[in-house]
């Protein structure tokens, strides 16, 4: 079979994965000008049945002579069945794919794009397809901050827009790098902005992008730590008038000061520069000399600041300036009072705890 005419993208993120496979999309359609040598088909199937179905109709299409002569360009979109969910394990869902095998083998001028997400990457038709086809996967190809700021940016560009210094990263701390939000919400600045353009600044991230996923509590805890007690107690009141809960919020402030105290060790043994920028490079060349004092350093976890991501240390590490280890260390044990606080009393009383915590936090000595 000729390779060049099978092409698979898997990955974990369904709208990387559709993304990637549009592009391939658009490359091909210029060998298949006329709409009539095109088709692409929902790959999204609930049962079995539906898997044979999807699999009939790519087989029916790709077979099927273009009016004009040649192959078809022919797009499994979505499809959901190459995983571990009851239609994908099911035999009559595998007895279907290794039927189709045949096909896929010799398709001649037809081109066929086979997009699936999630995938079990052990499935017997994922590793028949790694083989003999022109395959991709996502998520080892670029991960997903990487992703994320790819898509982004290329997205600012085409609405002649930019982001300001810290905006993107702010925007990716508030919606926990969601590539298809990332897009969205640059598409809604960018018309704030309007048709002639400027630059997406930080403050216009703060005020018009709703927090989402892991940048639920991304304001609170950005204020709480800014040295700006004014916001802090601001970004708190909003906090709990949206009718967010007090613990995820808790826990947040605790992750982020283990963090804090973590770098501020590191700069006090002249490790890192608060005044320089963090490199990807260097947080690793330090990782690898720390490592033996953490379990697993794969594993992402605010115990160890190594598996961070950099540009999130990179917002931090300023901060370091104004948090000496001494007061870190009283923040550690004032957050588990707070903690016992919330425990005993009731819910009205939450924003005035915290709000509490900020002026003990923010207050000289």
């Amino acid at each position: 079979m000729s390779k060049d005419s099978l092409f698979a993208v898997l990955g974990d993120d369904d709208y990387l994965v559709r993304q990637r496979a549009k592009e391939i999309f658009d490359e091909l359609c210029a060998g298949f000008p006329d709409d009539l040598s095109r088709e692409i088909i929902d790959g999204r199937a609930d049962r079995v049945d539906d898997v044979e179905r999807i699999l009939q109709e790519a087989k029916s299409a790709g077979e099927t002579l273009s009016l004009f002569g040649g192959g078809k360009l022919v797009w499994i979109n979505e499809a959901n069945f190459l995983n571990q969910t009851k239609t994908g394990a099911a035999q009559g869902s595998k007895e279907a794919l290794e039927s189709l095998k045949t096909f896929l083998g010799n398709l001649g001028e037809t081109k066929l794009i086979f997009s699936a997400c999630p995938v079990h990457r052990s499935h017997a038709f994922v590793k028949w397809l790694q083989k003999n086809s022109i395959f991709e996967d996502v998520a080892k190809n670029e991960k997903e901050d990487v992703a994320f700021r790819r898509l982004v940016e290329e997205t600012a560009q085409g609405f002649n827009v930019r982001f300001g210094q810290g905006a993107l990263e702010y925007l990716a701390g508030k919606i926990g790098s969601h590539p298809r939000l990332g897009v969205e919400e640059t598409k809604k600045l960018s018309s704030y902005l309007g048709k002639d353009g400027g630059e997406i600044t930080e403050q216009m991230v703060i005020e018009m992008v709703p927090d989402f996923g892991e940048g639920d509590f991304f304001e609170a805890s950005e204020a709480f730590f800014s040295g700006k007690l004014d916001w802090a107690i601001d970004a708190i009141d909003r906090h709990f008038f949206q009718g967010k809960d007090a613990r995820p919020l808790l826990a947040t402030l605790q992750n982020r000061n283990r963090l804090l105290i973590q770098l501020r060790v590191l700069v006090d043994g002249r490790e890192l520069d608060p005044n320089q920028r963090l490199g990807k490079d260097q947080l690793q060349r330090i990782g690898q000399k720390y490592q033996e004092n953490f379990s697993d350093p794969s594993e992402k976890t605010t115990l160890n600041v190594f598996s961070q991501n950099p540009w999130f240390l990179g917002r931090l590490l300023p901060l370091v300036k104004k948090f000496p280890t001494r007061r870190l260390i009283d923040l550690q044990s004032n957050l588990i009072s707070t903690f016992e606080e919330v425990l005993a009393q009731p819910k009205e009383q939450h924003a005035t705890i915290f709000k509490n915590l900020a002026i003990r936090t923010h207050s000289p000595g």
